[in-house]
């Protein structure tokens, strides 16, 4: 999904090729959910009793590409003198632990809402689709990479939400590429001041608030 709403907005993306479960290349590096030992109340076998050594060969085989790749991609943008808006796109299941979960779609943030407010009011225009604000999880994560590649330096940003039952299929993927596509430029064009730099700070109690306005660029 995410590769074709890449195409069809012709931006650029940078996409994992591996689970989760075997790390976590949203988590800062210190998060403790890094590596899951458990999932949804099961075992994740090959995270058990793994040394210290086999924590750090994952983070450099794995983790570390993924995140310089991110760098790169944002750095390449401020550099063009245009500072990009960071959109994180990620999925989560339709039910944990038994609970059903109604949301089709969902943007988590932090404090920012520069971005995430007009992308919460485009995605409600999607007919009979149920948005969320900030579940089943929240935006307010210090370390992970919106909290250290926009956050930090005061990108605009969101992160979206997709039920992972609205995306198995091909069919799927594509319709909810083509509602994104259409929404996150409505969302560009809504939003205020999306390519300057603002220090919005973060609730994580991460001692951010240092103010917006902290430069800017055209």
């Amino acid at each position: 999904m995410a590769a074709g709403l890449a195409e069809a907005l012709g931006a650029p993306a940078v996409l994992s090729r591996f689970s989760r479960l075997l790390i976590d290349p949203n988590r800062g590096l210190d998060d403790p959910t890094l590596i899951m030992q458990l999932s949804d109340g099961l075992v994740v076998p090959g995270n058990v009793g793994l040394s210290a050594g086999e924590i750090e060969a994952r983070i450099e085989r794995f983790y570390l590409p993924y995140d310089r790749a991110v760098v790169r991609a944002v750095e390449a943008g401020i550099a063009a003198g245009k500072p990009p808006v960071l959109v994180s796109v990620h999925s989560f299941t339709q039910a944990w632990k038994g609970v059903a979960r109604p949301w089709a779609v969902s943007v988590l943030w932090d404090k920012d809402p520069r971005f995430a407010l007009p992308l919460l009011d485009a995605l409600r225009t999607i007919p009979d689709v149920e948005v969320g604000d900030n579940v089943p999880y929240s935006g307010q994560l210090k370390g992970d990479t919106l909290y250290r590649q926009a956050t930090m330096r005061g990108l605009a940003h969101a992160l979206i939400e997709l039920r992972q039952d609205l995306i198995f299929g091909t069919d799927g993927q594509a319709e909810w590429a083509g509602h994104l596509a259409r929404v996150l430029p409505e969302a560009l064009r809504a939003g205020e001041r999306l390519h300057e730099v603002e220090h919005h700070g973060s609730n994580t109690g991460a001692g951010l608030d240092v103010g917006k306005g902290c430069g800017s660029h055209g």
